[in-house]
């Protein structure tokens, strides 16, 4: 079981971007966290990181010919980009959407996520480990078993 896990823009920079905000682990951290989440439910986990739309956008379509799904935190295109929505529309698998905060939470312009209405669940508010939520949530899906 493959799973891709696509982090967007400014996503490179965690550790020292906001640490109040976003935690002090760094991008790589959470990918080695992810990995070894991975295996140890039977996933091989690939993560990429673009601050670009479309190369994003070229990751989830490239996505469909090899993962069964994909874990997506946009970052700030979440608000935005209805054409990530449409990538993750157009994809047979399904997406897990991620947020690190709790964008209900926060500014008004946080609160609309377009990339929501085209993935299968959400995981909002647990800093990096909303990413394991939603791998652990993704692999349970693809089994078939009962979330």
């Amino acid at each position: 079981m493959k799973v891709l896990v696509l982090h967007g823009p400014n996503l490179n920079l965690l550790g020292e971007r906001e640490p109040a905000v976003y935690g002090t682990l760094t991008l790589a951290e959470i990918d080695a966290r992810l990995a070894a989440r991975g295996r140890e439910l039977g996933a091989e986990v690939t993560g990429a990181q673009s601050n670009l739309e479309g190369t994003l956008i070229d990751r989830i379509q490239d996505a469909r010919t090899w993962a069964a799904g994909i874990i997506l935190n946009a970052g700030g295109y979440s608000h935005t980009s209805v054409a990530i929505r449409d990538a993750v529309a157009s994809v047979t698998i399904p997406t897990i959407s991620v947020h690190l905060t709790n964008p209900a939470a926060r500014e008004e312009f946080r609160r609309a996520d377009v990339i929501a209405t085209a993935s299968k669940g959400v995981v909002a508010g647990f800093g990096w480990r909303s990413y394991v939520i939603a791998l652990e949530a993704l692999v349970t899906l693809l089994r078939g078993e009962d979330p």
